[in-house]
């Protein structure tokens, strides 16, 4: 059995600057990678069958993104052997902090090294994006300013810090956020350099805020909190978070948040996790 992290990533701002004609959106966002993760277990088997033995309520095993991306990776490089995929769920699922993209990357990253099919990593960022929006970022494992449909991807160096992060009891729909009439789809673009994370906003966050009145009071609670840099929800949420320079900063925070308010601390990440494990093994 080999196992693998599937870290969750936090959208440090969230721009909407136009939709193509096919309807997806244009955007410019900040992923930061978290050290707070799914795990993934893989075992190898001869007889090319992909079976997922953790099913996640409610999805169907071929609709599963892990499933997905070890089949698409499996047909990509015409592999014959199979494996046994076991999941771990720690990411809260409708969060925005990107947990099935995450699991999809990983089953790609791992696989290719476990089959060893040397798909080439351009490769696997093209074969991510197949599965979702979200996906490549994980597979270019290190933080990024992405721009398109979040898959032109530039590496980015951002300061260590510490997330205190929110779980609303709600599970917020992308789809409906995206397609509402109230979002604002035309946010000037910008360039980093000079523009900083920290001048950003999330485009969808009063949306989200005014159908989801438990996303809004958890957010409005981190913005009376001192010494954060930023407040903000991640993705189109539920999940809000507030970035603290040090641990104990966090951790206090954390401390206080409200009764009926689950919440967690993670460290920033710099790469993904599944590089360093990958080395090791070769």
């Amino acid at each position: 059995m080999h196992t693998f992290p599937a870290p969750a990533k936090l959208n440090l701002f969230l721009h909407v600057t136009g939709r193509r004609p096919d309807g997806y959106h244009l955007l410019q966002t900040v992923f930061r990678l978290i050290d707070y993760s799914d795990q993934l277990s893989f075992r190898l088997r001869p007889d090319g069958i992909i079976k997922l033995h953790t099913p996640i309520p409610g999805v169907p095993e071929d609709k599963d993104l892990c499933v997905r991306a070890a089949t698409l990776l499996q047909r990509e490089a015409a592999v014959t052997a199979g494996v046994d995929i076991f999941l771990h769920k720690q990411i809260p699922m409708g969060g925005g902090l990107g947990g099935g993209s995450s699991d999809a990357a990983t089953t790609l990253v791992a696989l290719n090294h476990l089959w060893q099919t040397n798909v080439s990593q351009a490769r696997l960022l093209e074969l991510g994006l197949q599965l979702g929006a979200d996906v490549p970022v994980f597979i270019f494992g290190q933080n990024a300013f992405a721009e398109g449909v979040g898959e032109k991807l530039s590496a980015i160096e951002l300061p260590p810090a510490w997330y205190l992060v929110l779980v609303p009891s709600v599970a917020v729909s992308t789809a409906e956020i995206f397609g509402s009439k109230e979002l604002t789809r035309n946010t000037i673009p910008i360039k980093i350099p000079p523009f900083s994370v920290w001048q950003g906003h999330n485009d969808l966050e009063s949306v989200v805020c005014r159908l989801y009145p438990e996303v809004a009071r958890c957010l409005e609670w981190l913005k009376k909190l001192e010494n954060t840099t930023i407040a903000a929800m991640s993705g189109s949420g539920a999940c809000v978070f507030a970035e603290f320079a040090s641990e104990p900063a966090a951790q206090a925070a954390l401390e206080k948040i409200p009764n009926d308010v689950k919440g967690f601390v993670a460290k920033g990440l710099d790469y993904h996790p599944i590089q360093k494990i990958i080395e090791s093994k070769i």
